[in-house]
């Protein structure tokens, strides 16, 4: 019987790139997300995905998305994202909860609710997408650092708390990645501030690129666990340092 992969945030960048990927490498994908025209168009262009309506925010949408399977080998958490560039002094707590209710409490209402069957697979793979923002904080970031430190850190608690278990837990931890709506969200709508985040970076990660690495993560042998995998591109040392041609 085929193995089945939940990918959350299917519907563009990392998650639309992984629900690809994993259909390739064999896997039936269950592709959720709350837009639902963009799931259906991915399943109806790439064959062994299903598309499911979801909102992480929402109990009872992680609760149907659930009951609606048979089963589930593998689980990636992609559903999340950074709102503002404020400080900390002038940040919104409305974009800081935000950020919270979709990046931690989303994964944590979805994996509670998915746990039984990934357990109950035998070698079940959970990926939580966190960032290295999760890892060093910087400035204009404060919410975003907190929200990934946090969902970082219940990664590590469920790794401590799953040991024994037939379930491994990985945290994929990607730096720069250029995809269409990320930076876009974090500037609200502002197409020209998003685009020079990556002006000048030779070579920005792209979705597949962290797609690849996702799946090279859950085909691992069932003994063998990612505990994290930090991905940037070659032009990104750390947060602050970043190699841009000039022209």
């Amino acid at each position: 019987m085929k193995k089945t992969a939940v990918v959350t945030g299917a519907s563009s960048g990392i998650g639309e790139a992984t629900a690809r990927r994993l259909a390739l490498e064999g896997f039936d994908v269950v592709a959720a997300a709350r837009r639902r025209d963009r799931l259906d168009a991915l399943a109806a262009e790439v064959p062994g995905v299903r598309p499911v309506t979801l909102d992480v925010t929402s109990a009872e949408s992680v609760a149907e998305l659930a009951a609606s399977l048979d089963r589930c080998d593998v689980l990636v958490n992609n559903a999340g994202g950074a709102i503002g560039l404020e400080p900390v002094a002038t940040g919104d707590a409305a974009d800081w909860q935000r950020m919270y209710d979709i990046n931690v409490l989303g994964s944590l209402r979805v994996t509670q609710a998915l746990l039984p069957k990934l357990t109950a697979s035998g070698d079940g793979v959970l990926v939580m997408l966190t960032s290295v923002a999760g890892l060093v904080s910087y400035e204009g970031g404060g919410g975003y650092n907190a929200a990934k430190h946090a969902q970082s850190s219940m990664t590590e608690v469920l790794r401590l708390e799953l040991c024994g278990e037939p379930v491994r837990v990985v945290e994929i931890a990607p730096g720069m990645v250029h995809t269409e709506e990320f930076s876009l969200t974090r500037f609200r709508g502002d197409a020209e501030r998003a685009t020079k985040v990556y002006e000048g970076v030779p070579g920005p990660l792209s979705a597949d690129d962290v797609a690849d690495a996702i799946a090279w993560c859950v085909t691992r042998p069932w003994n063998v666990n990612i505990d994290r995998l930090v991905i940037r591109p070659r032009a990104q040392a750390a947060q602050h340092k970043i190699h841009r041609v000039t022209s």
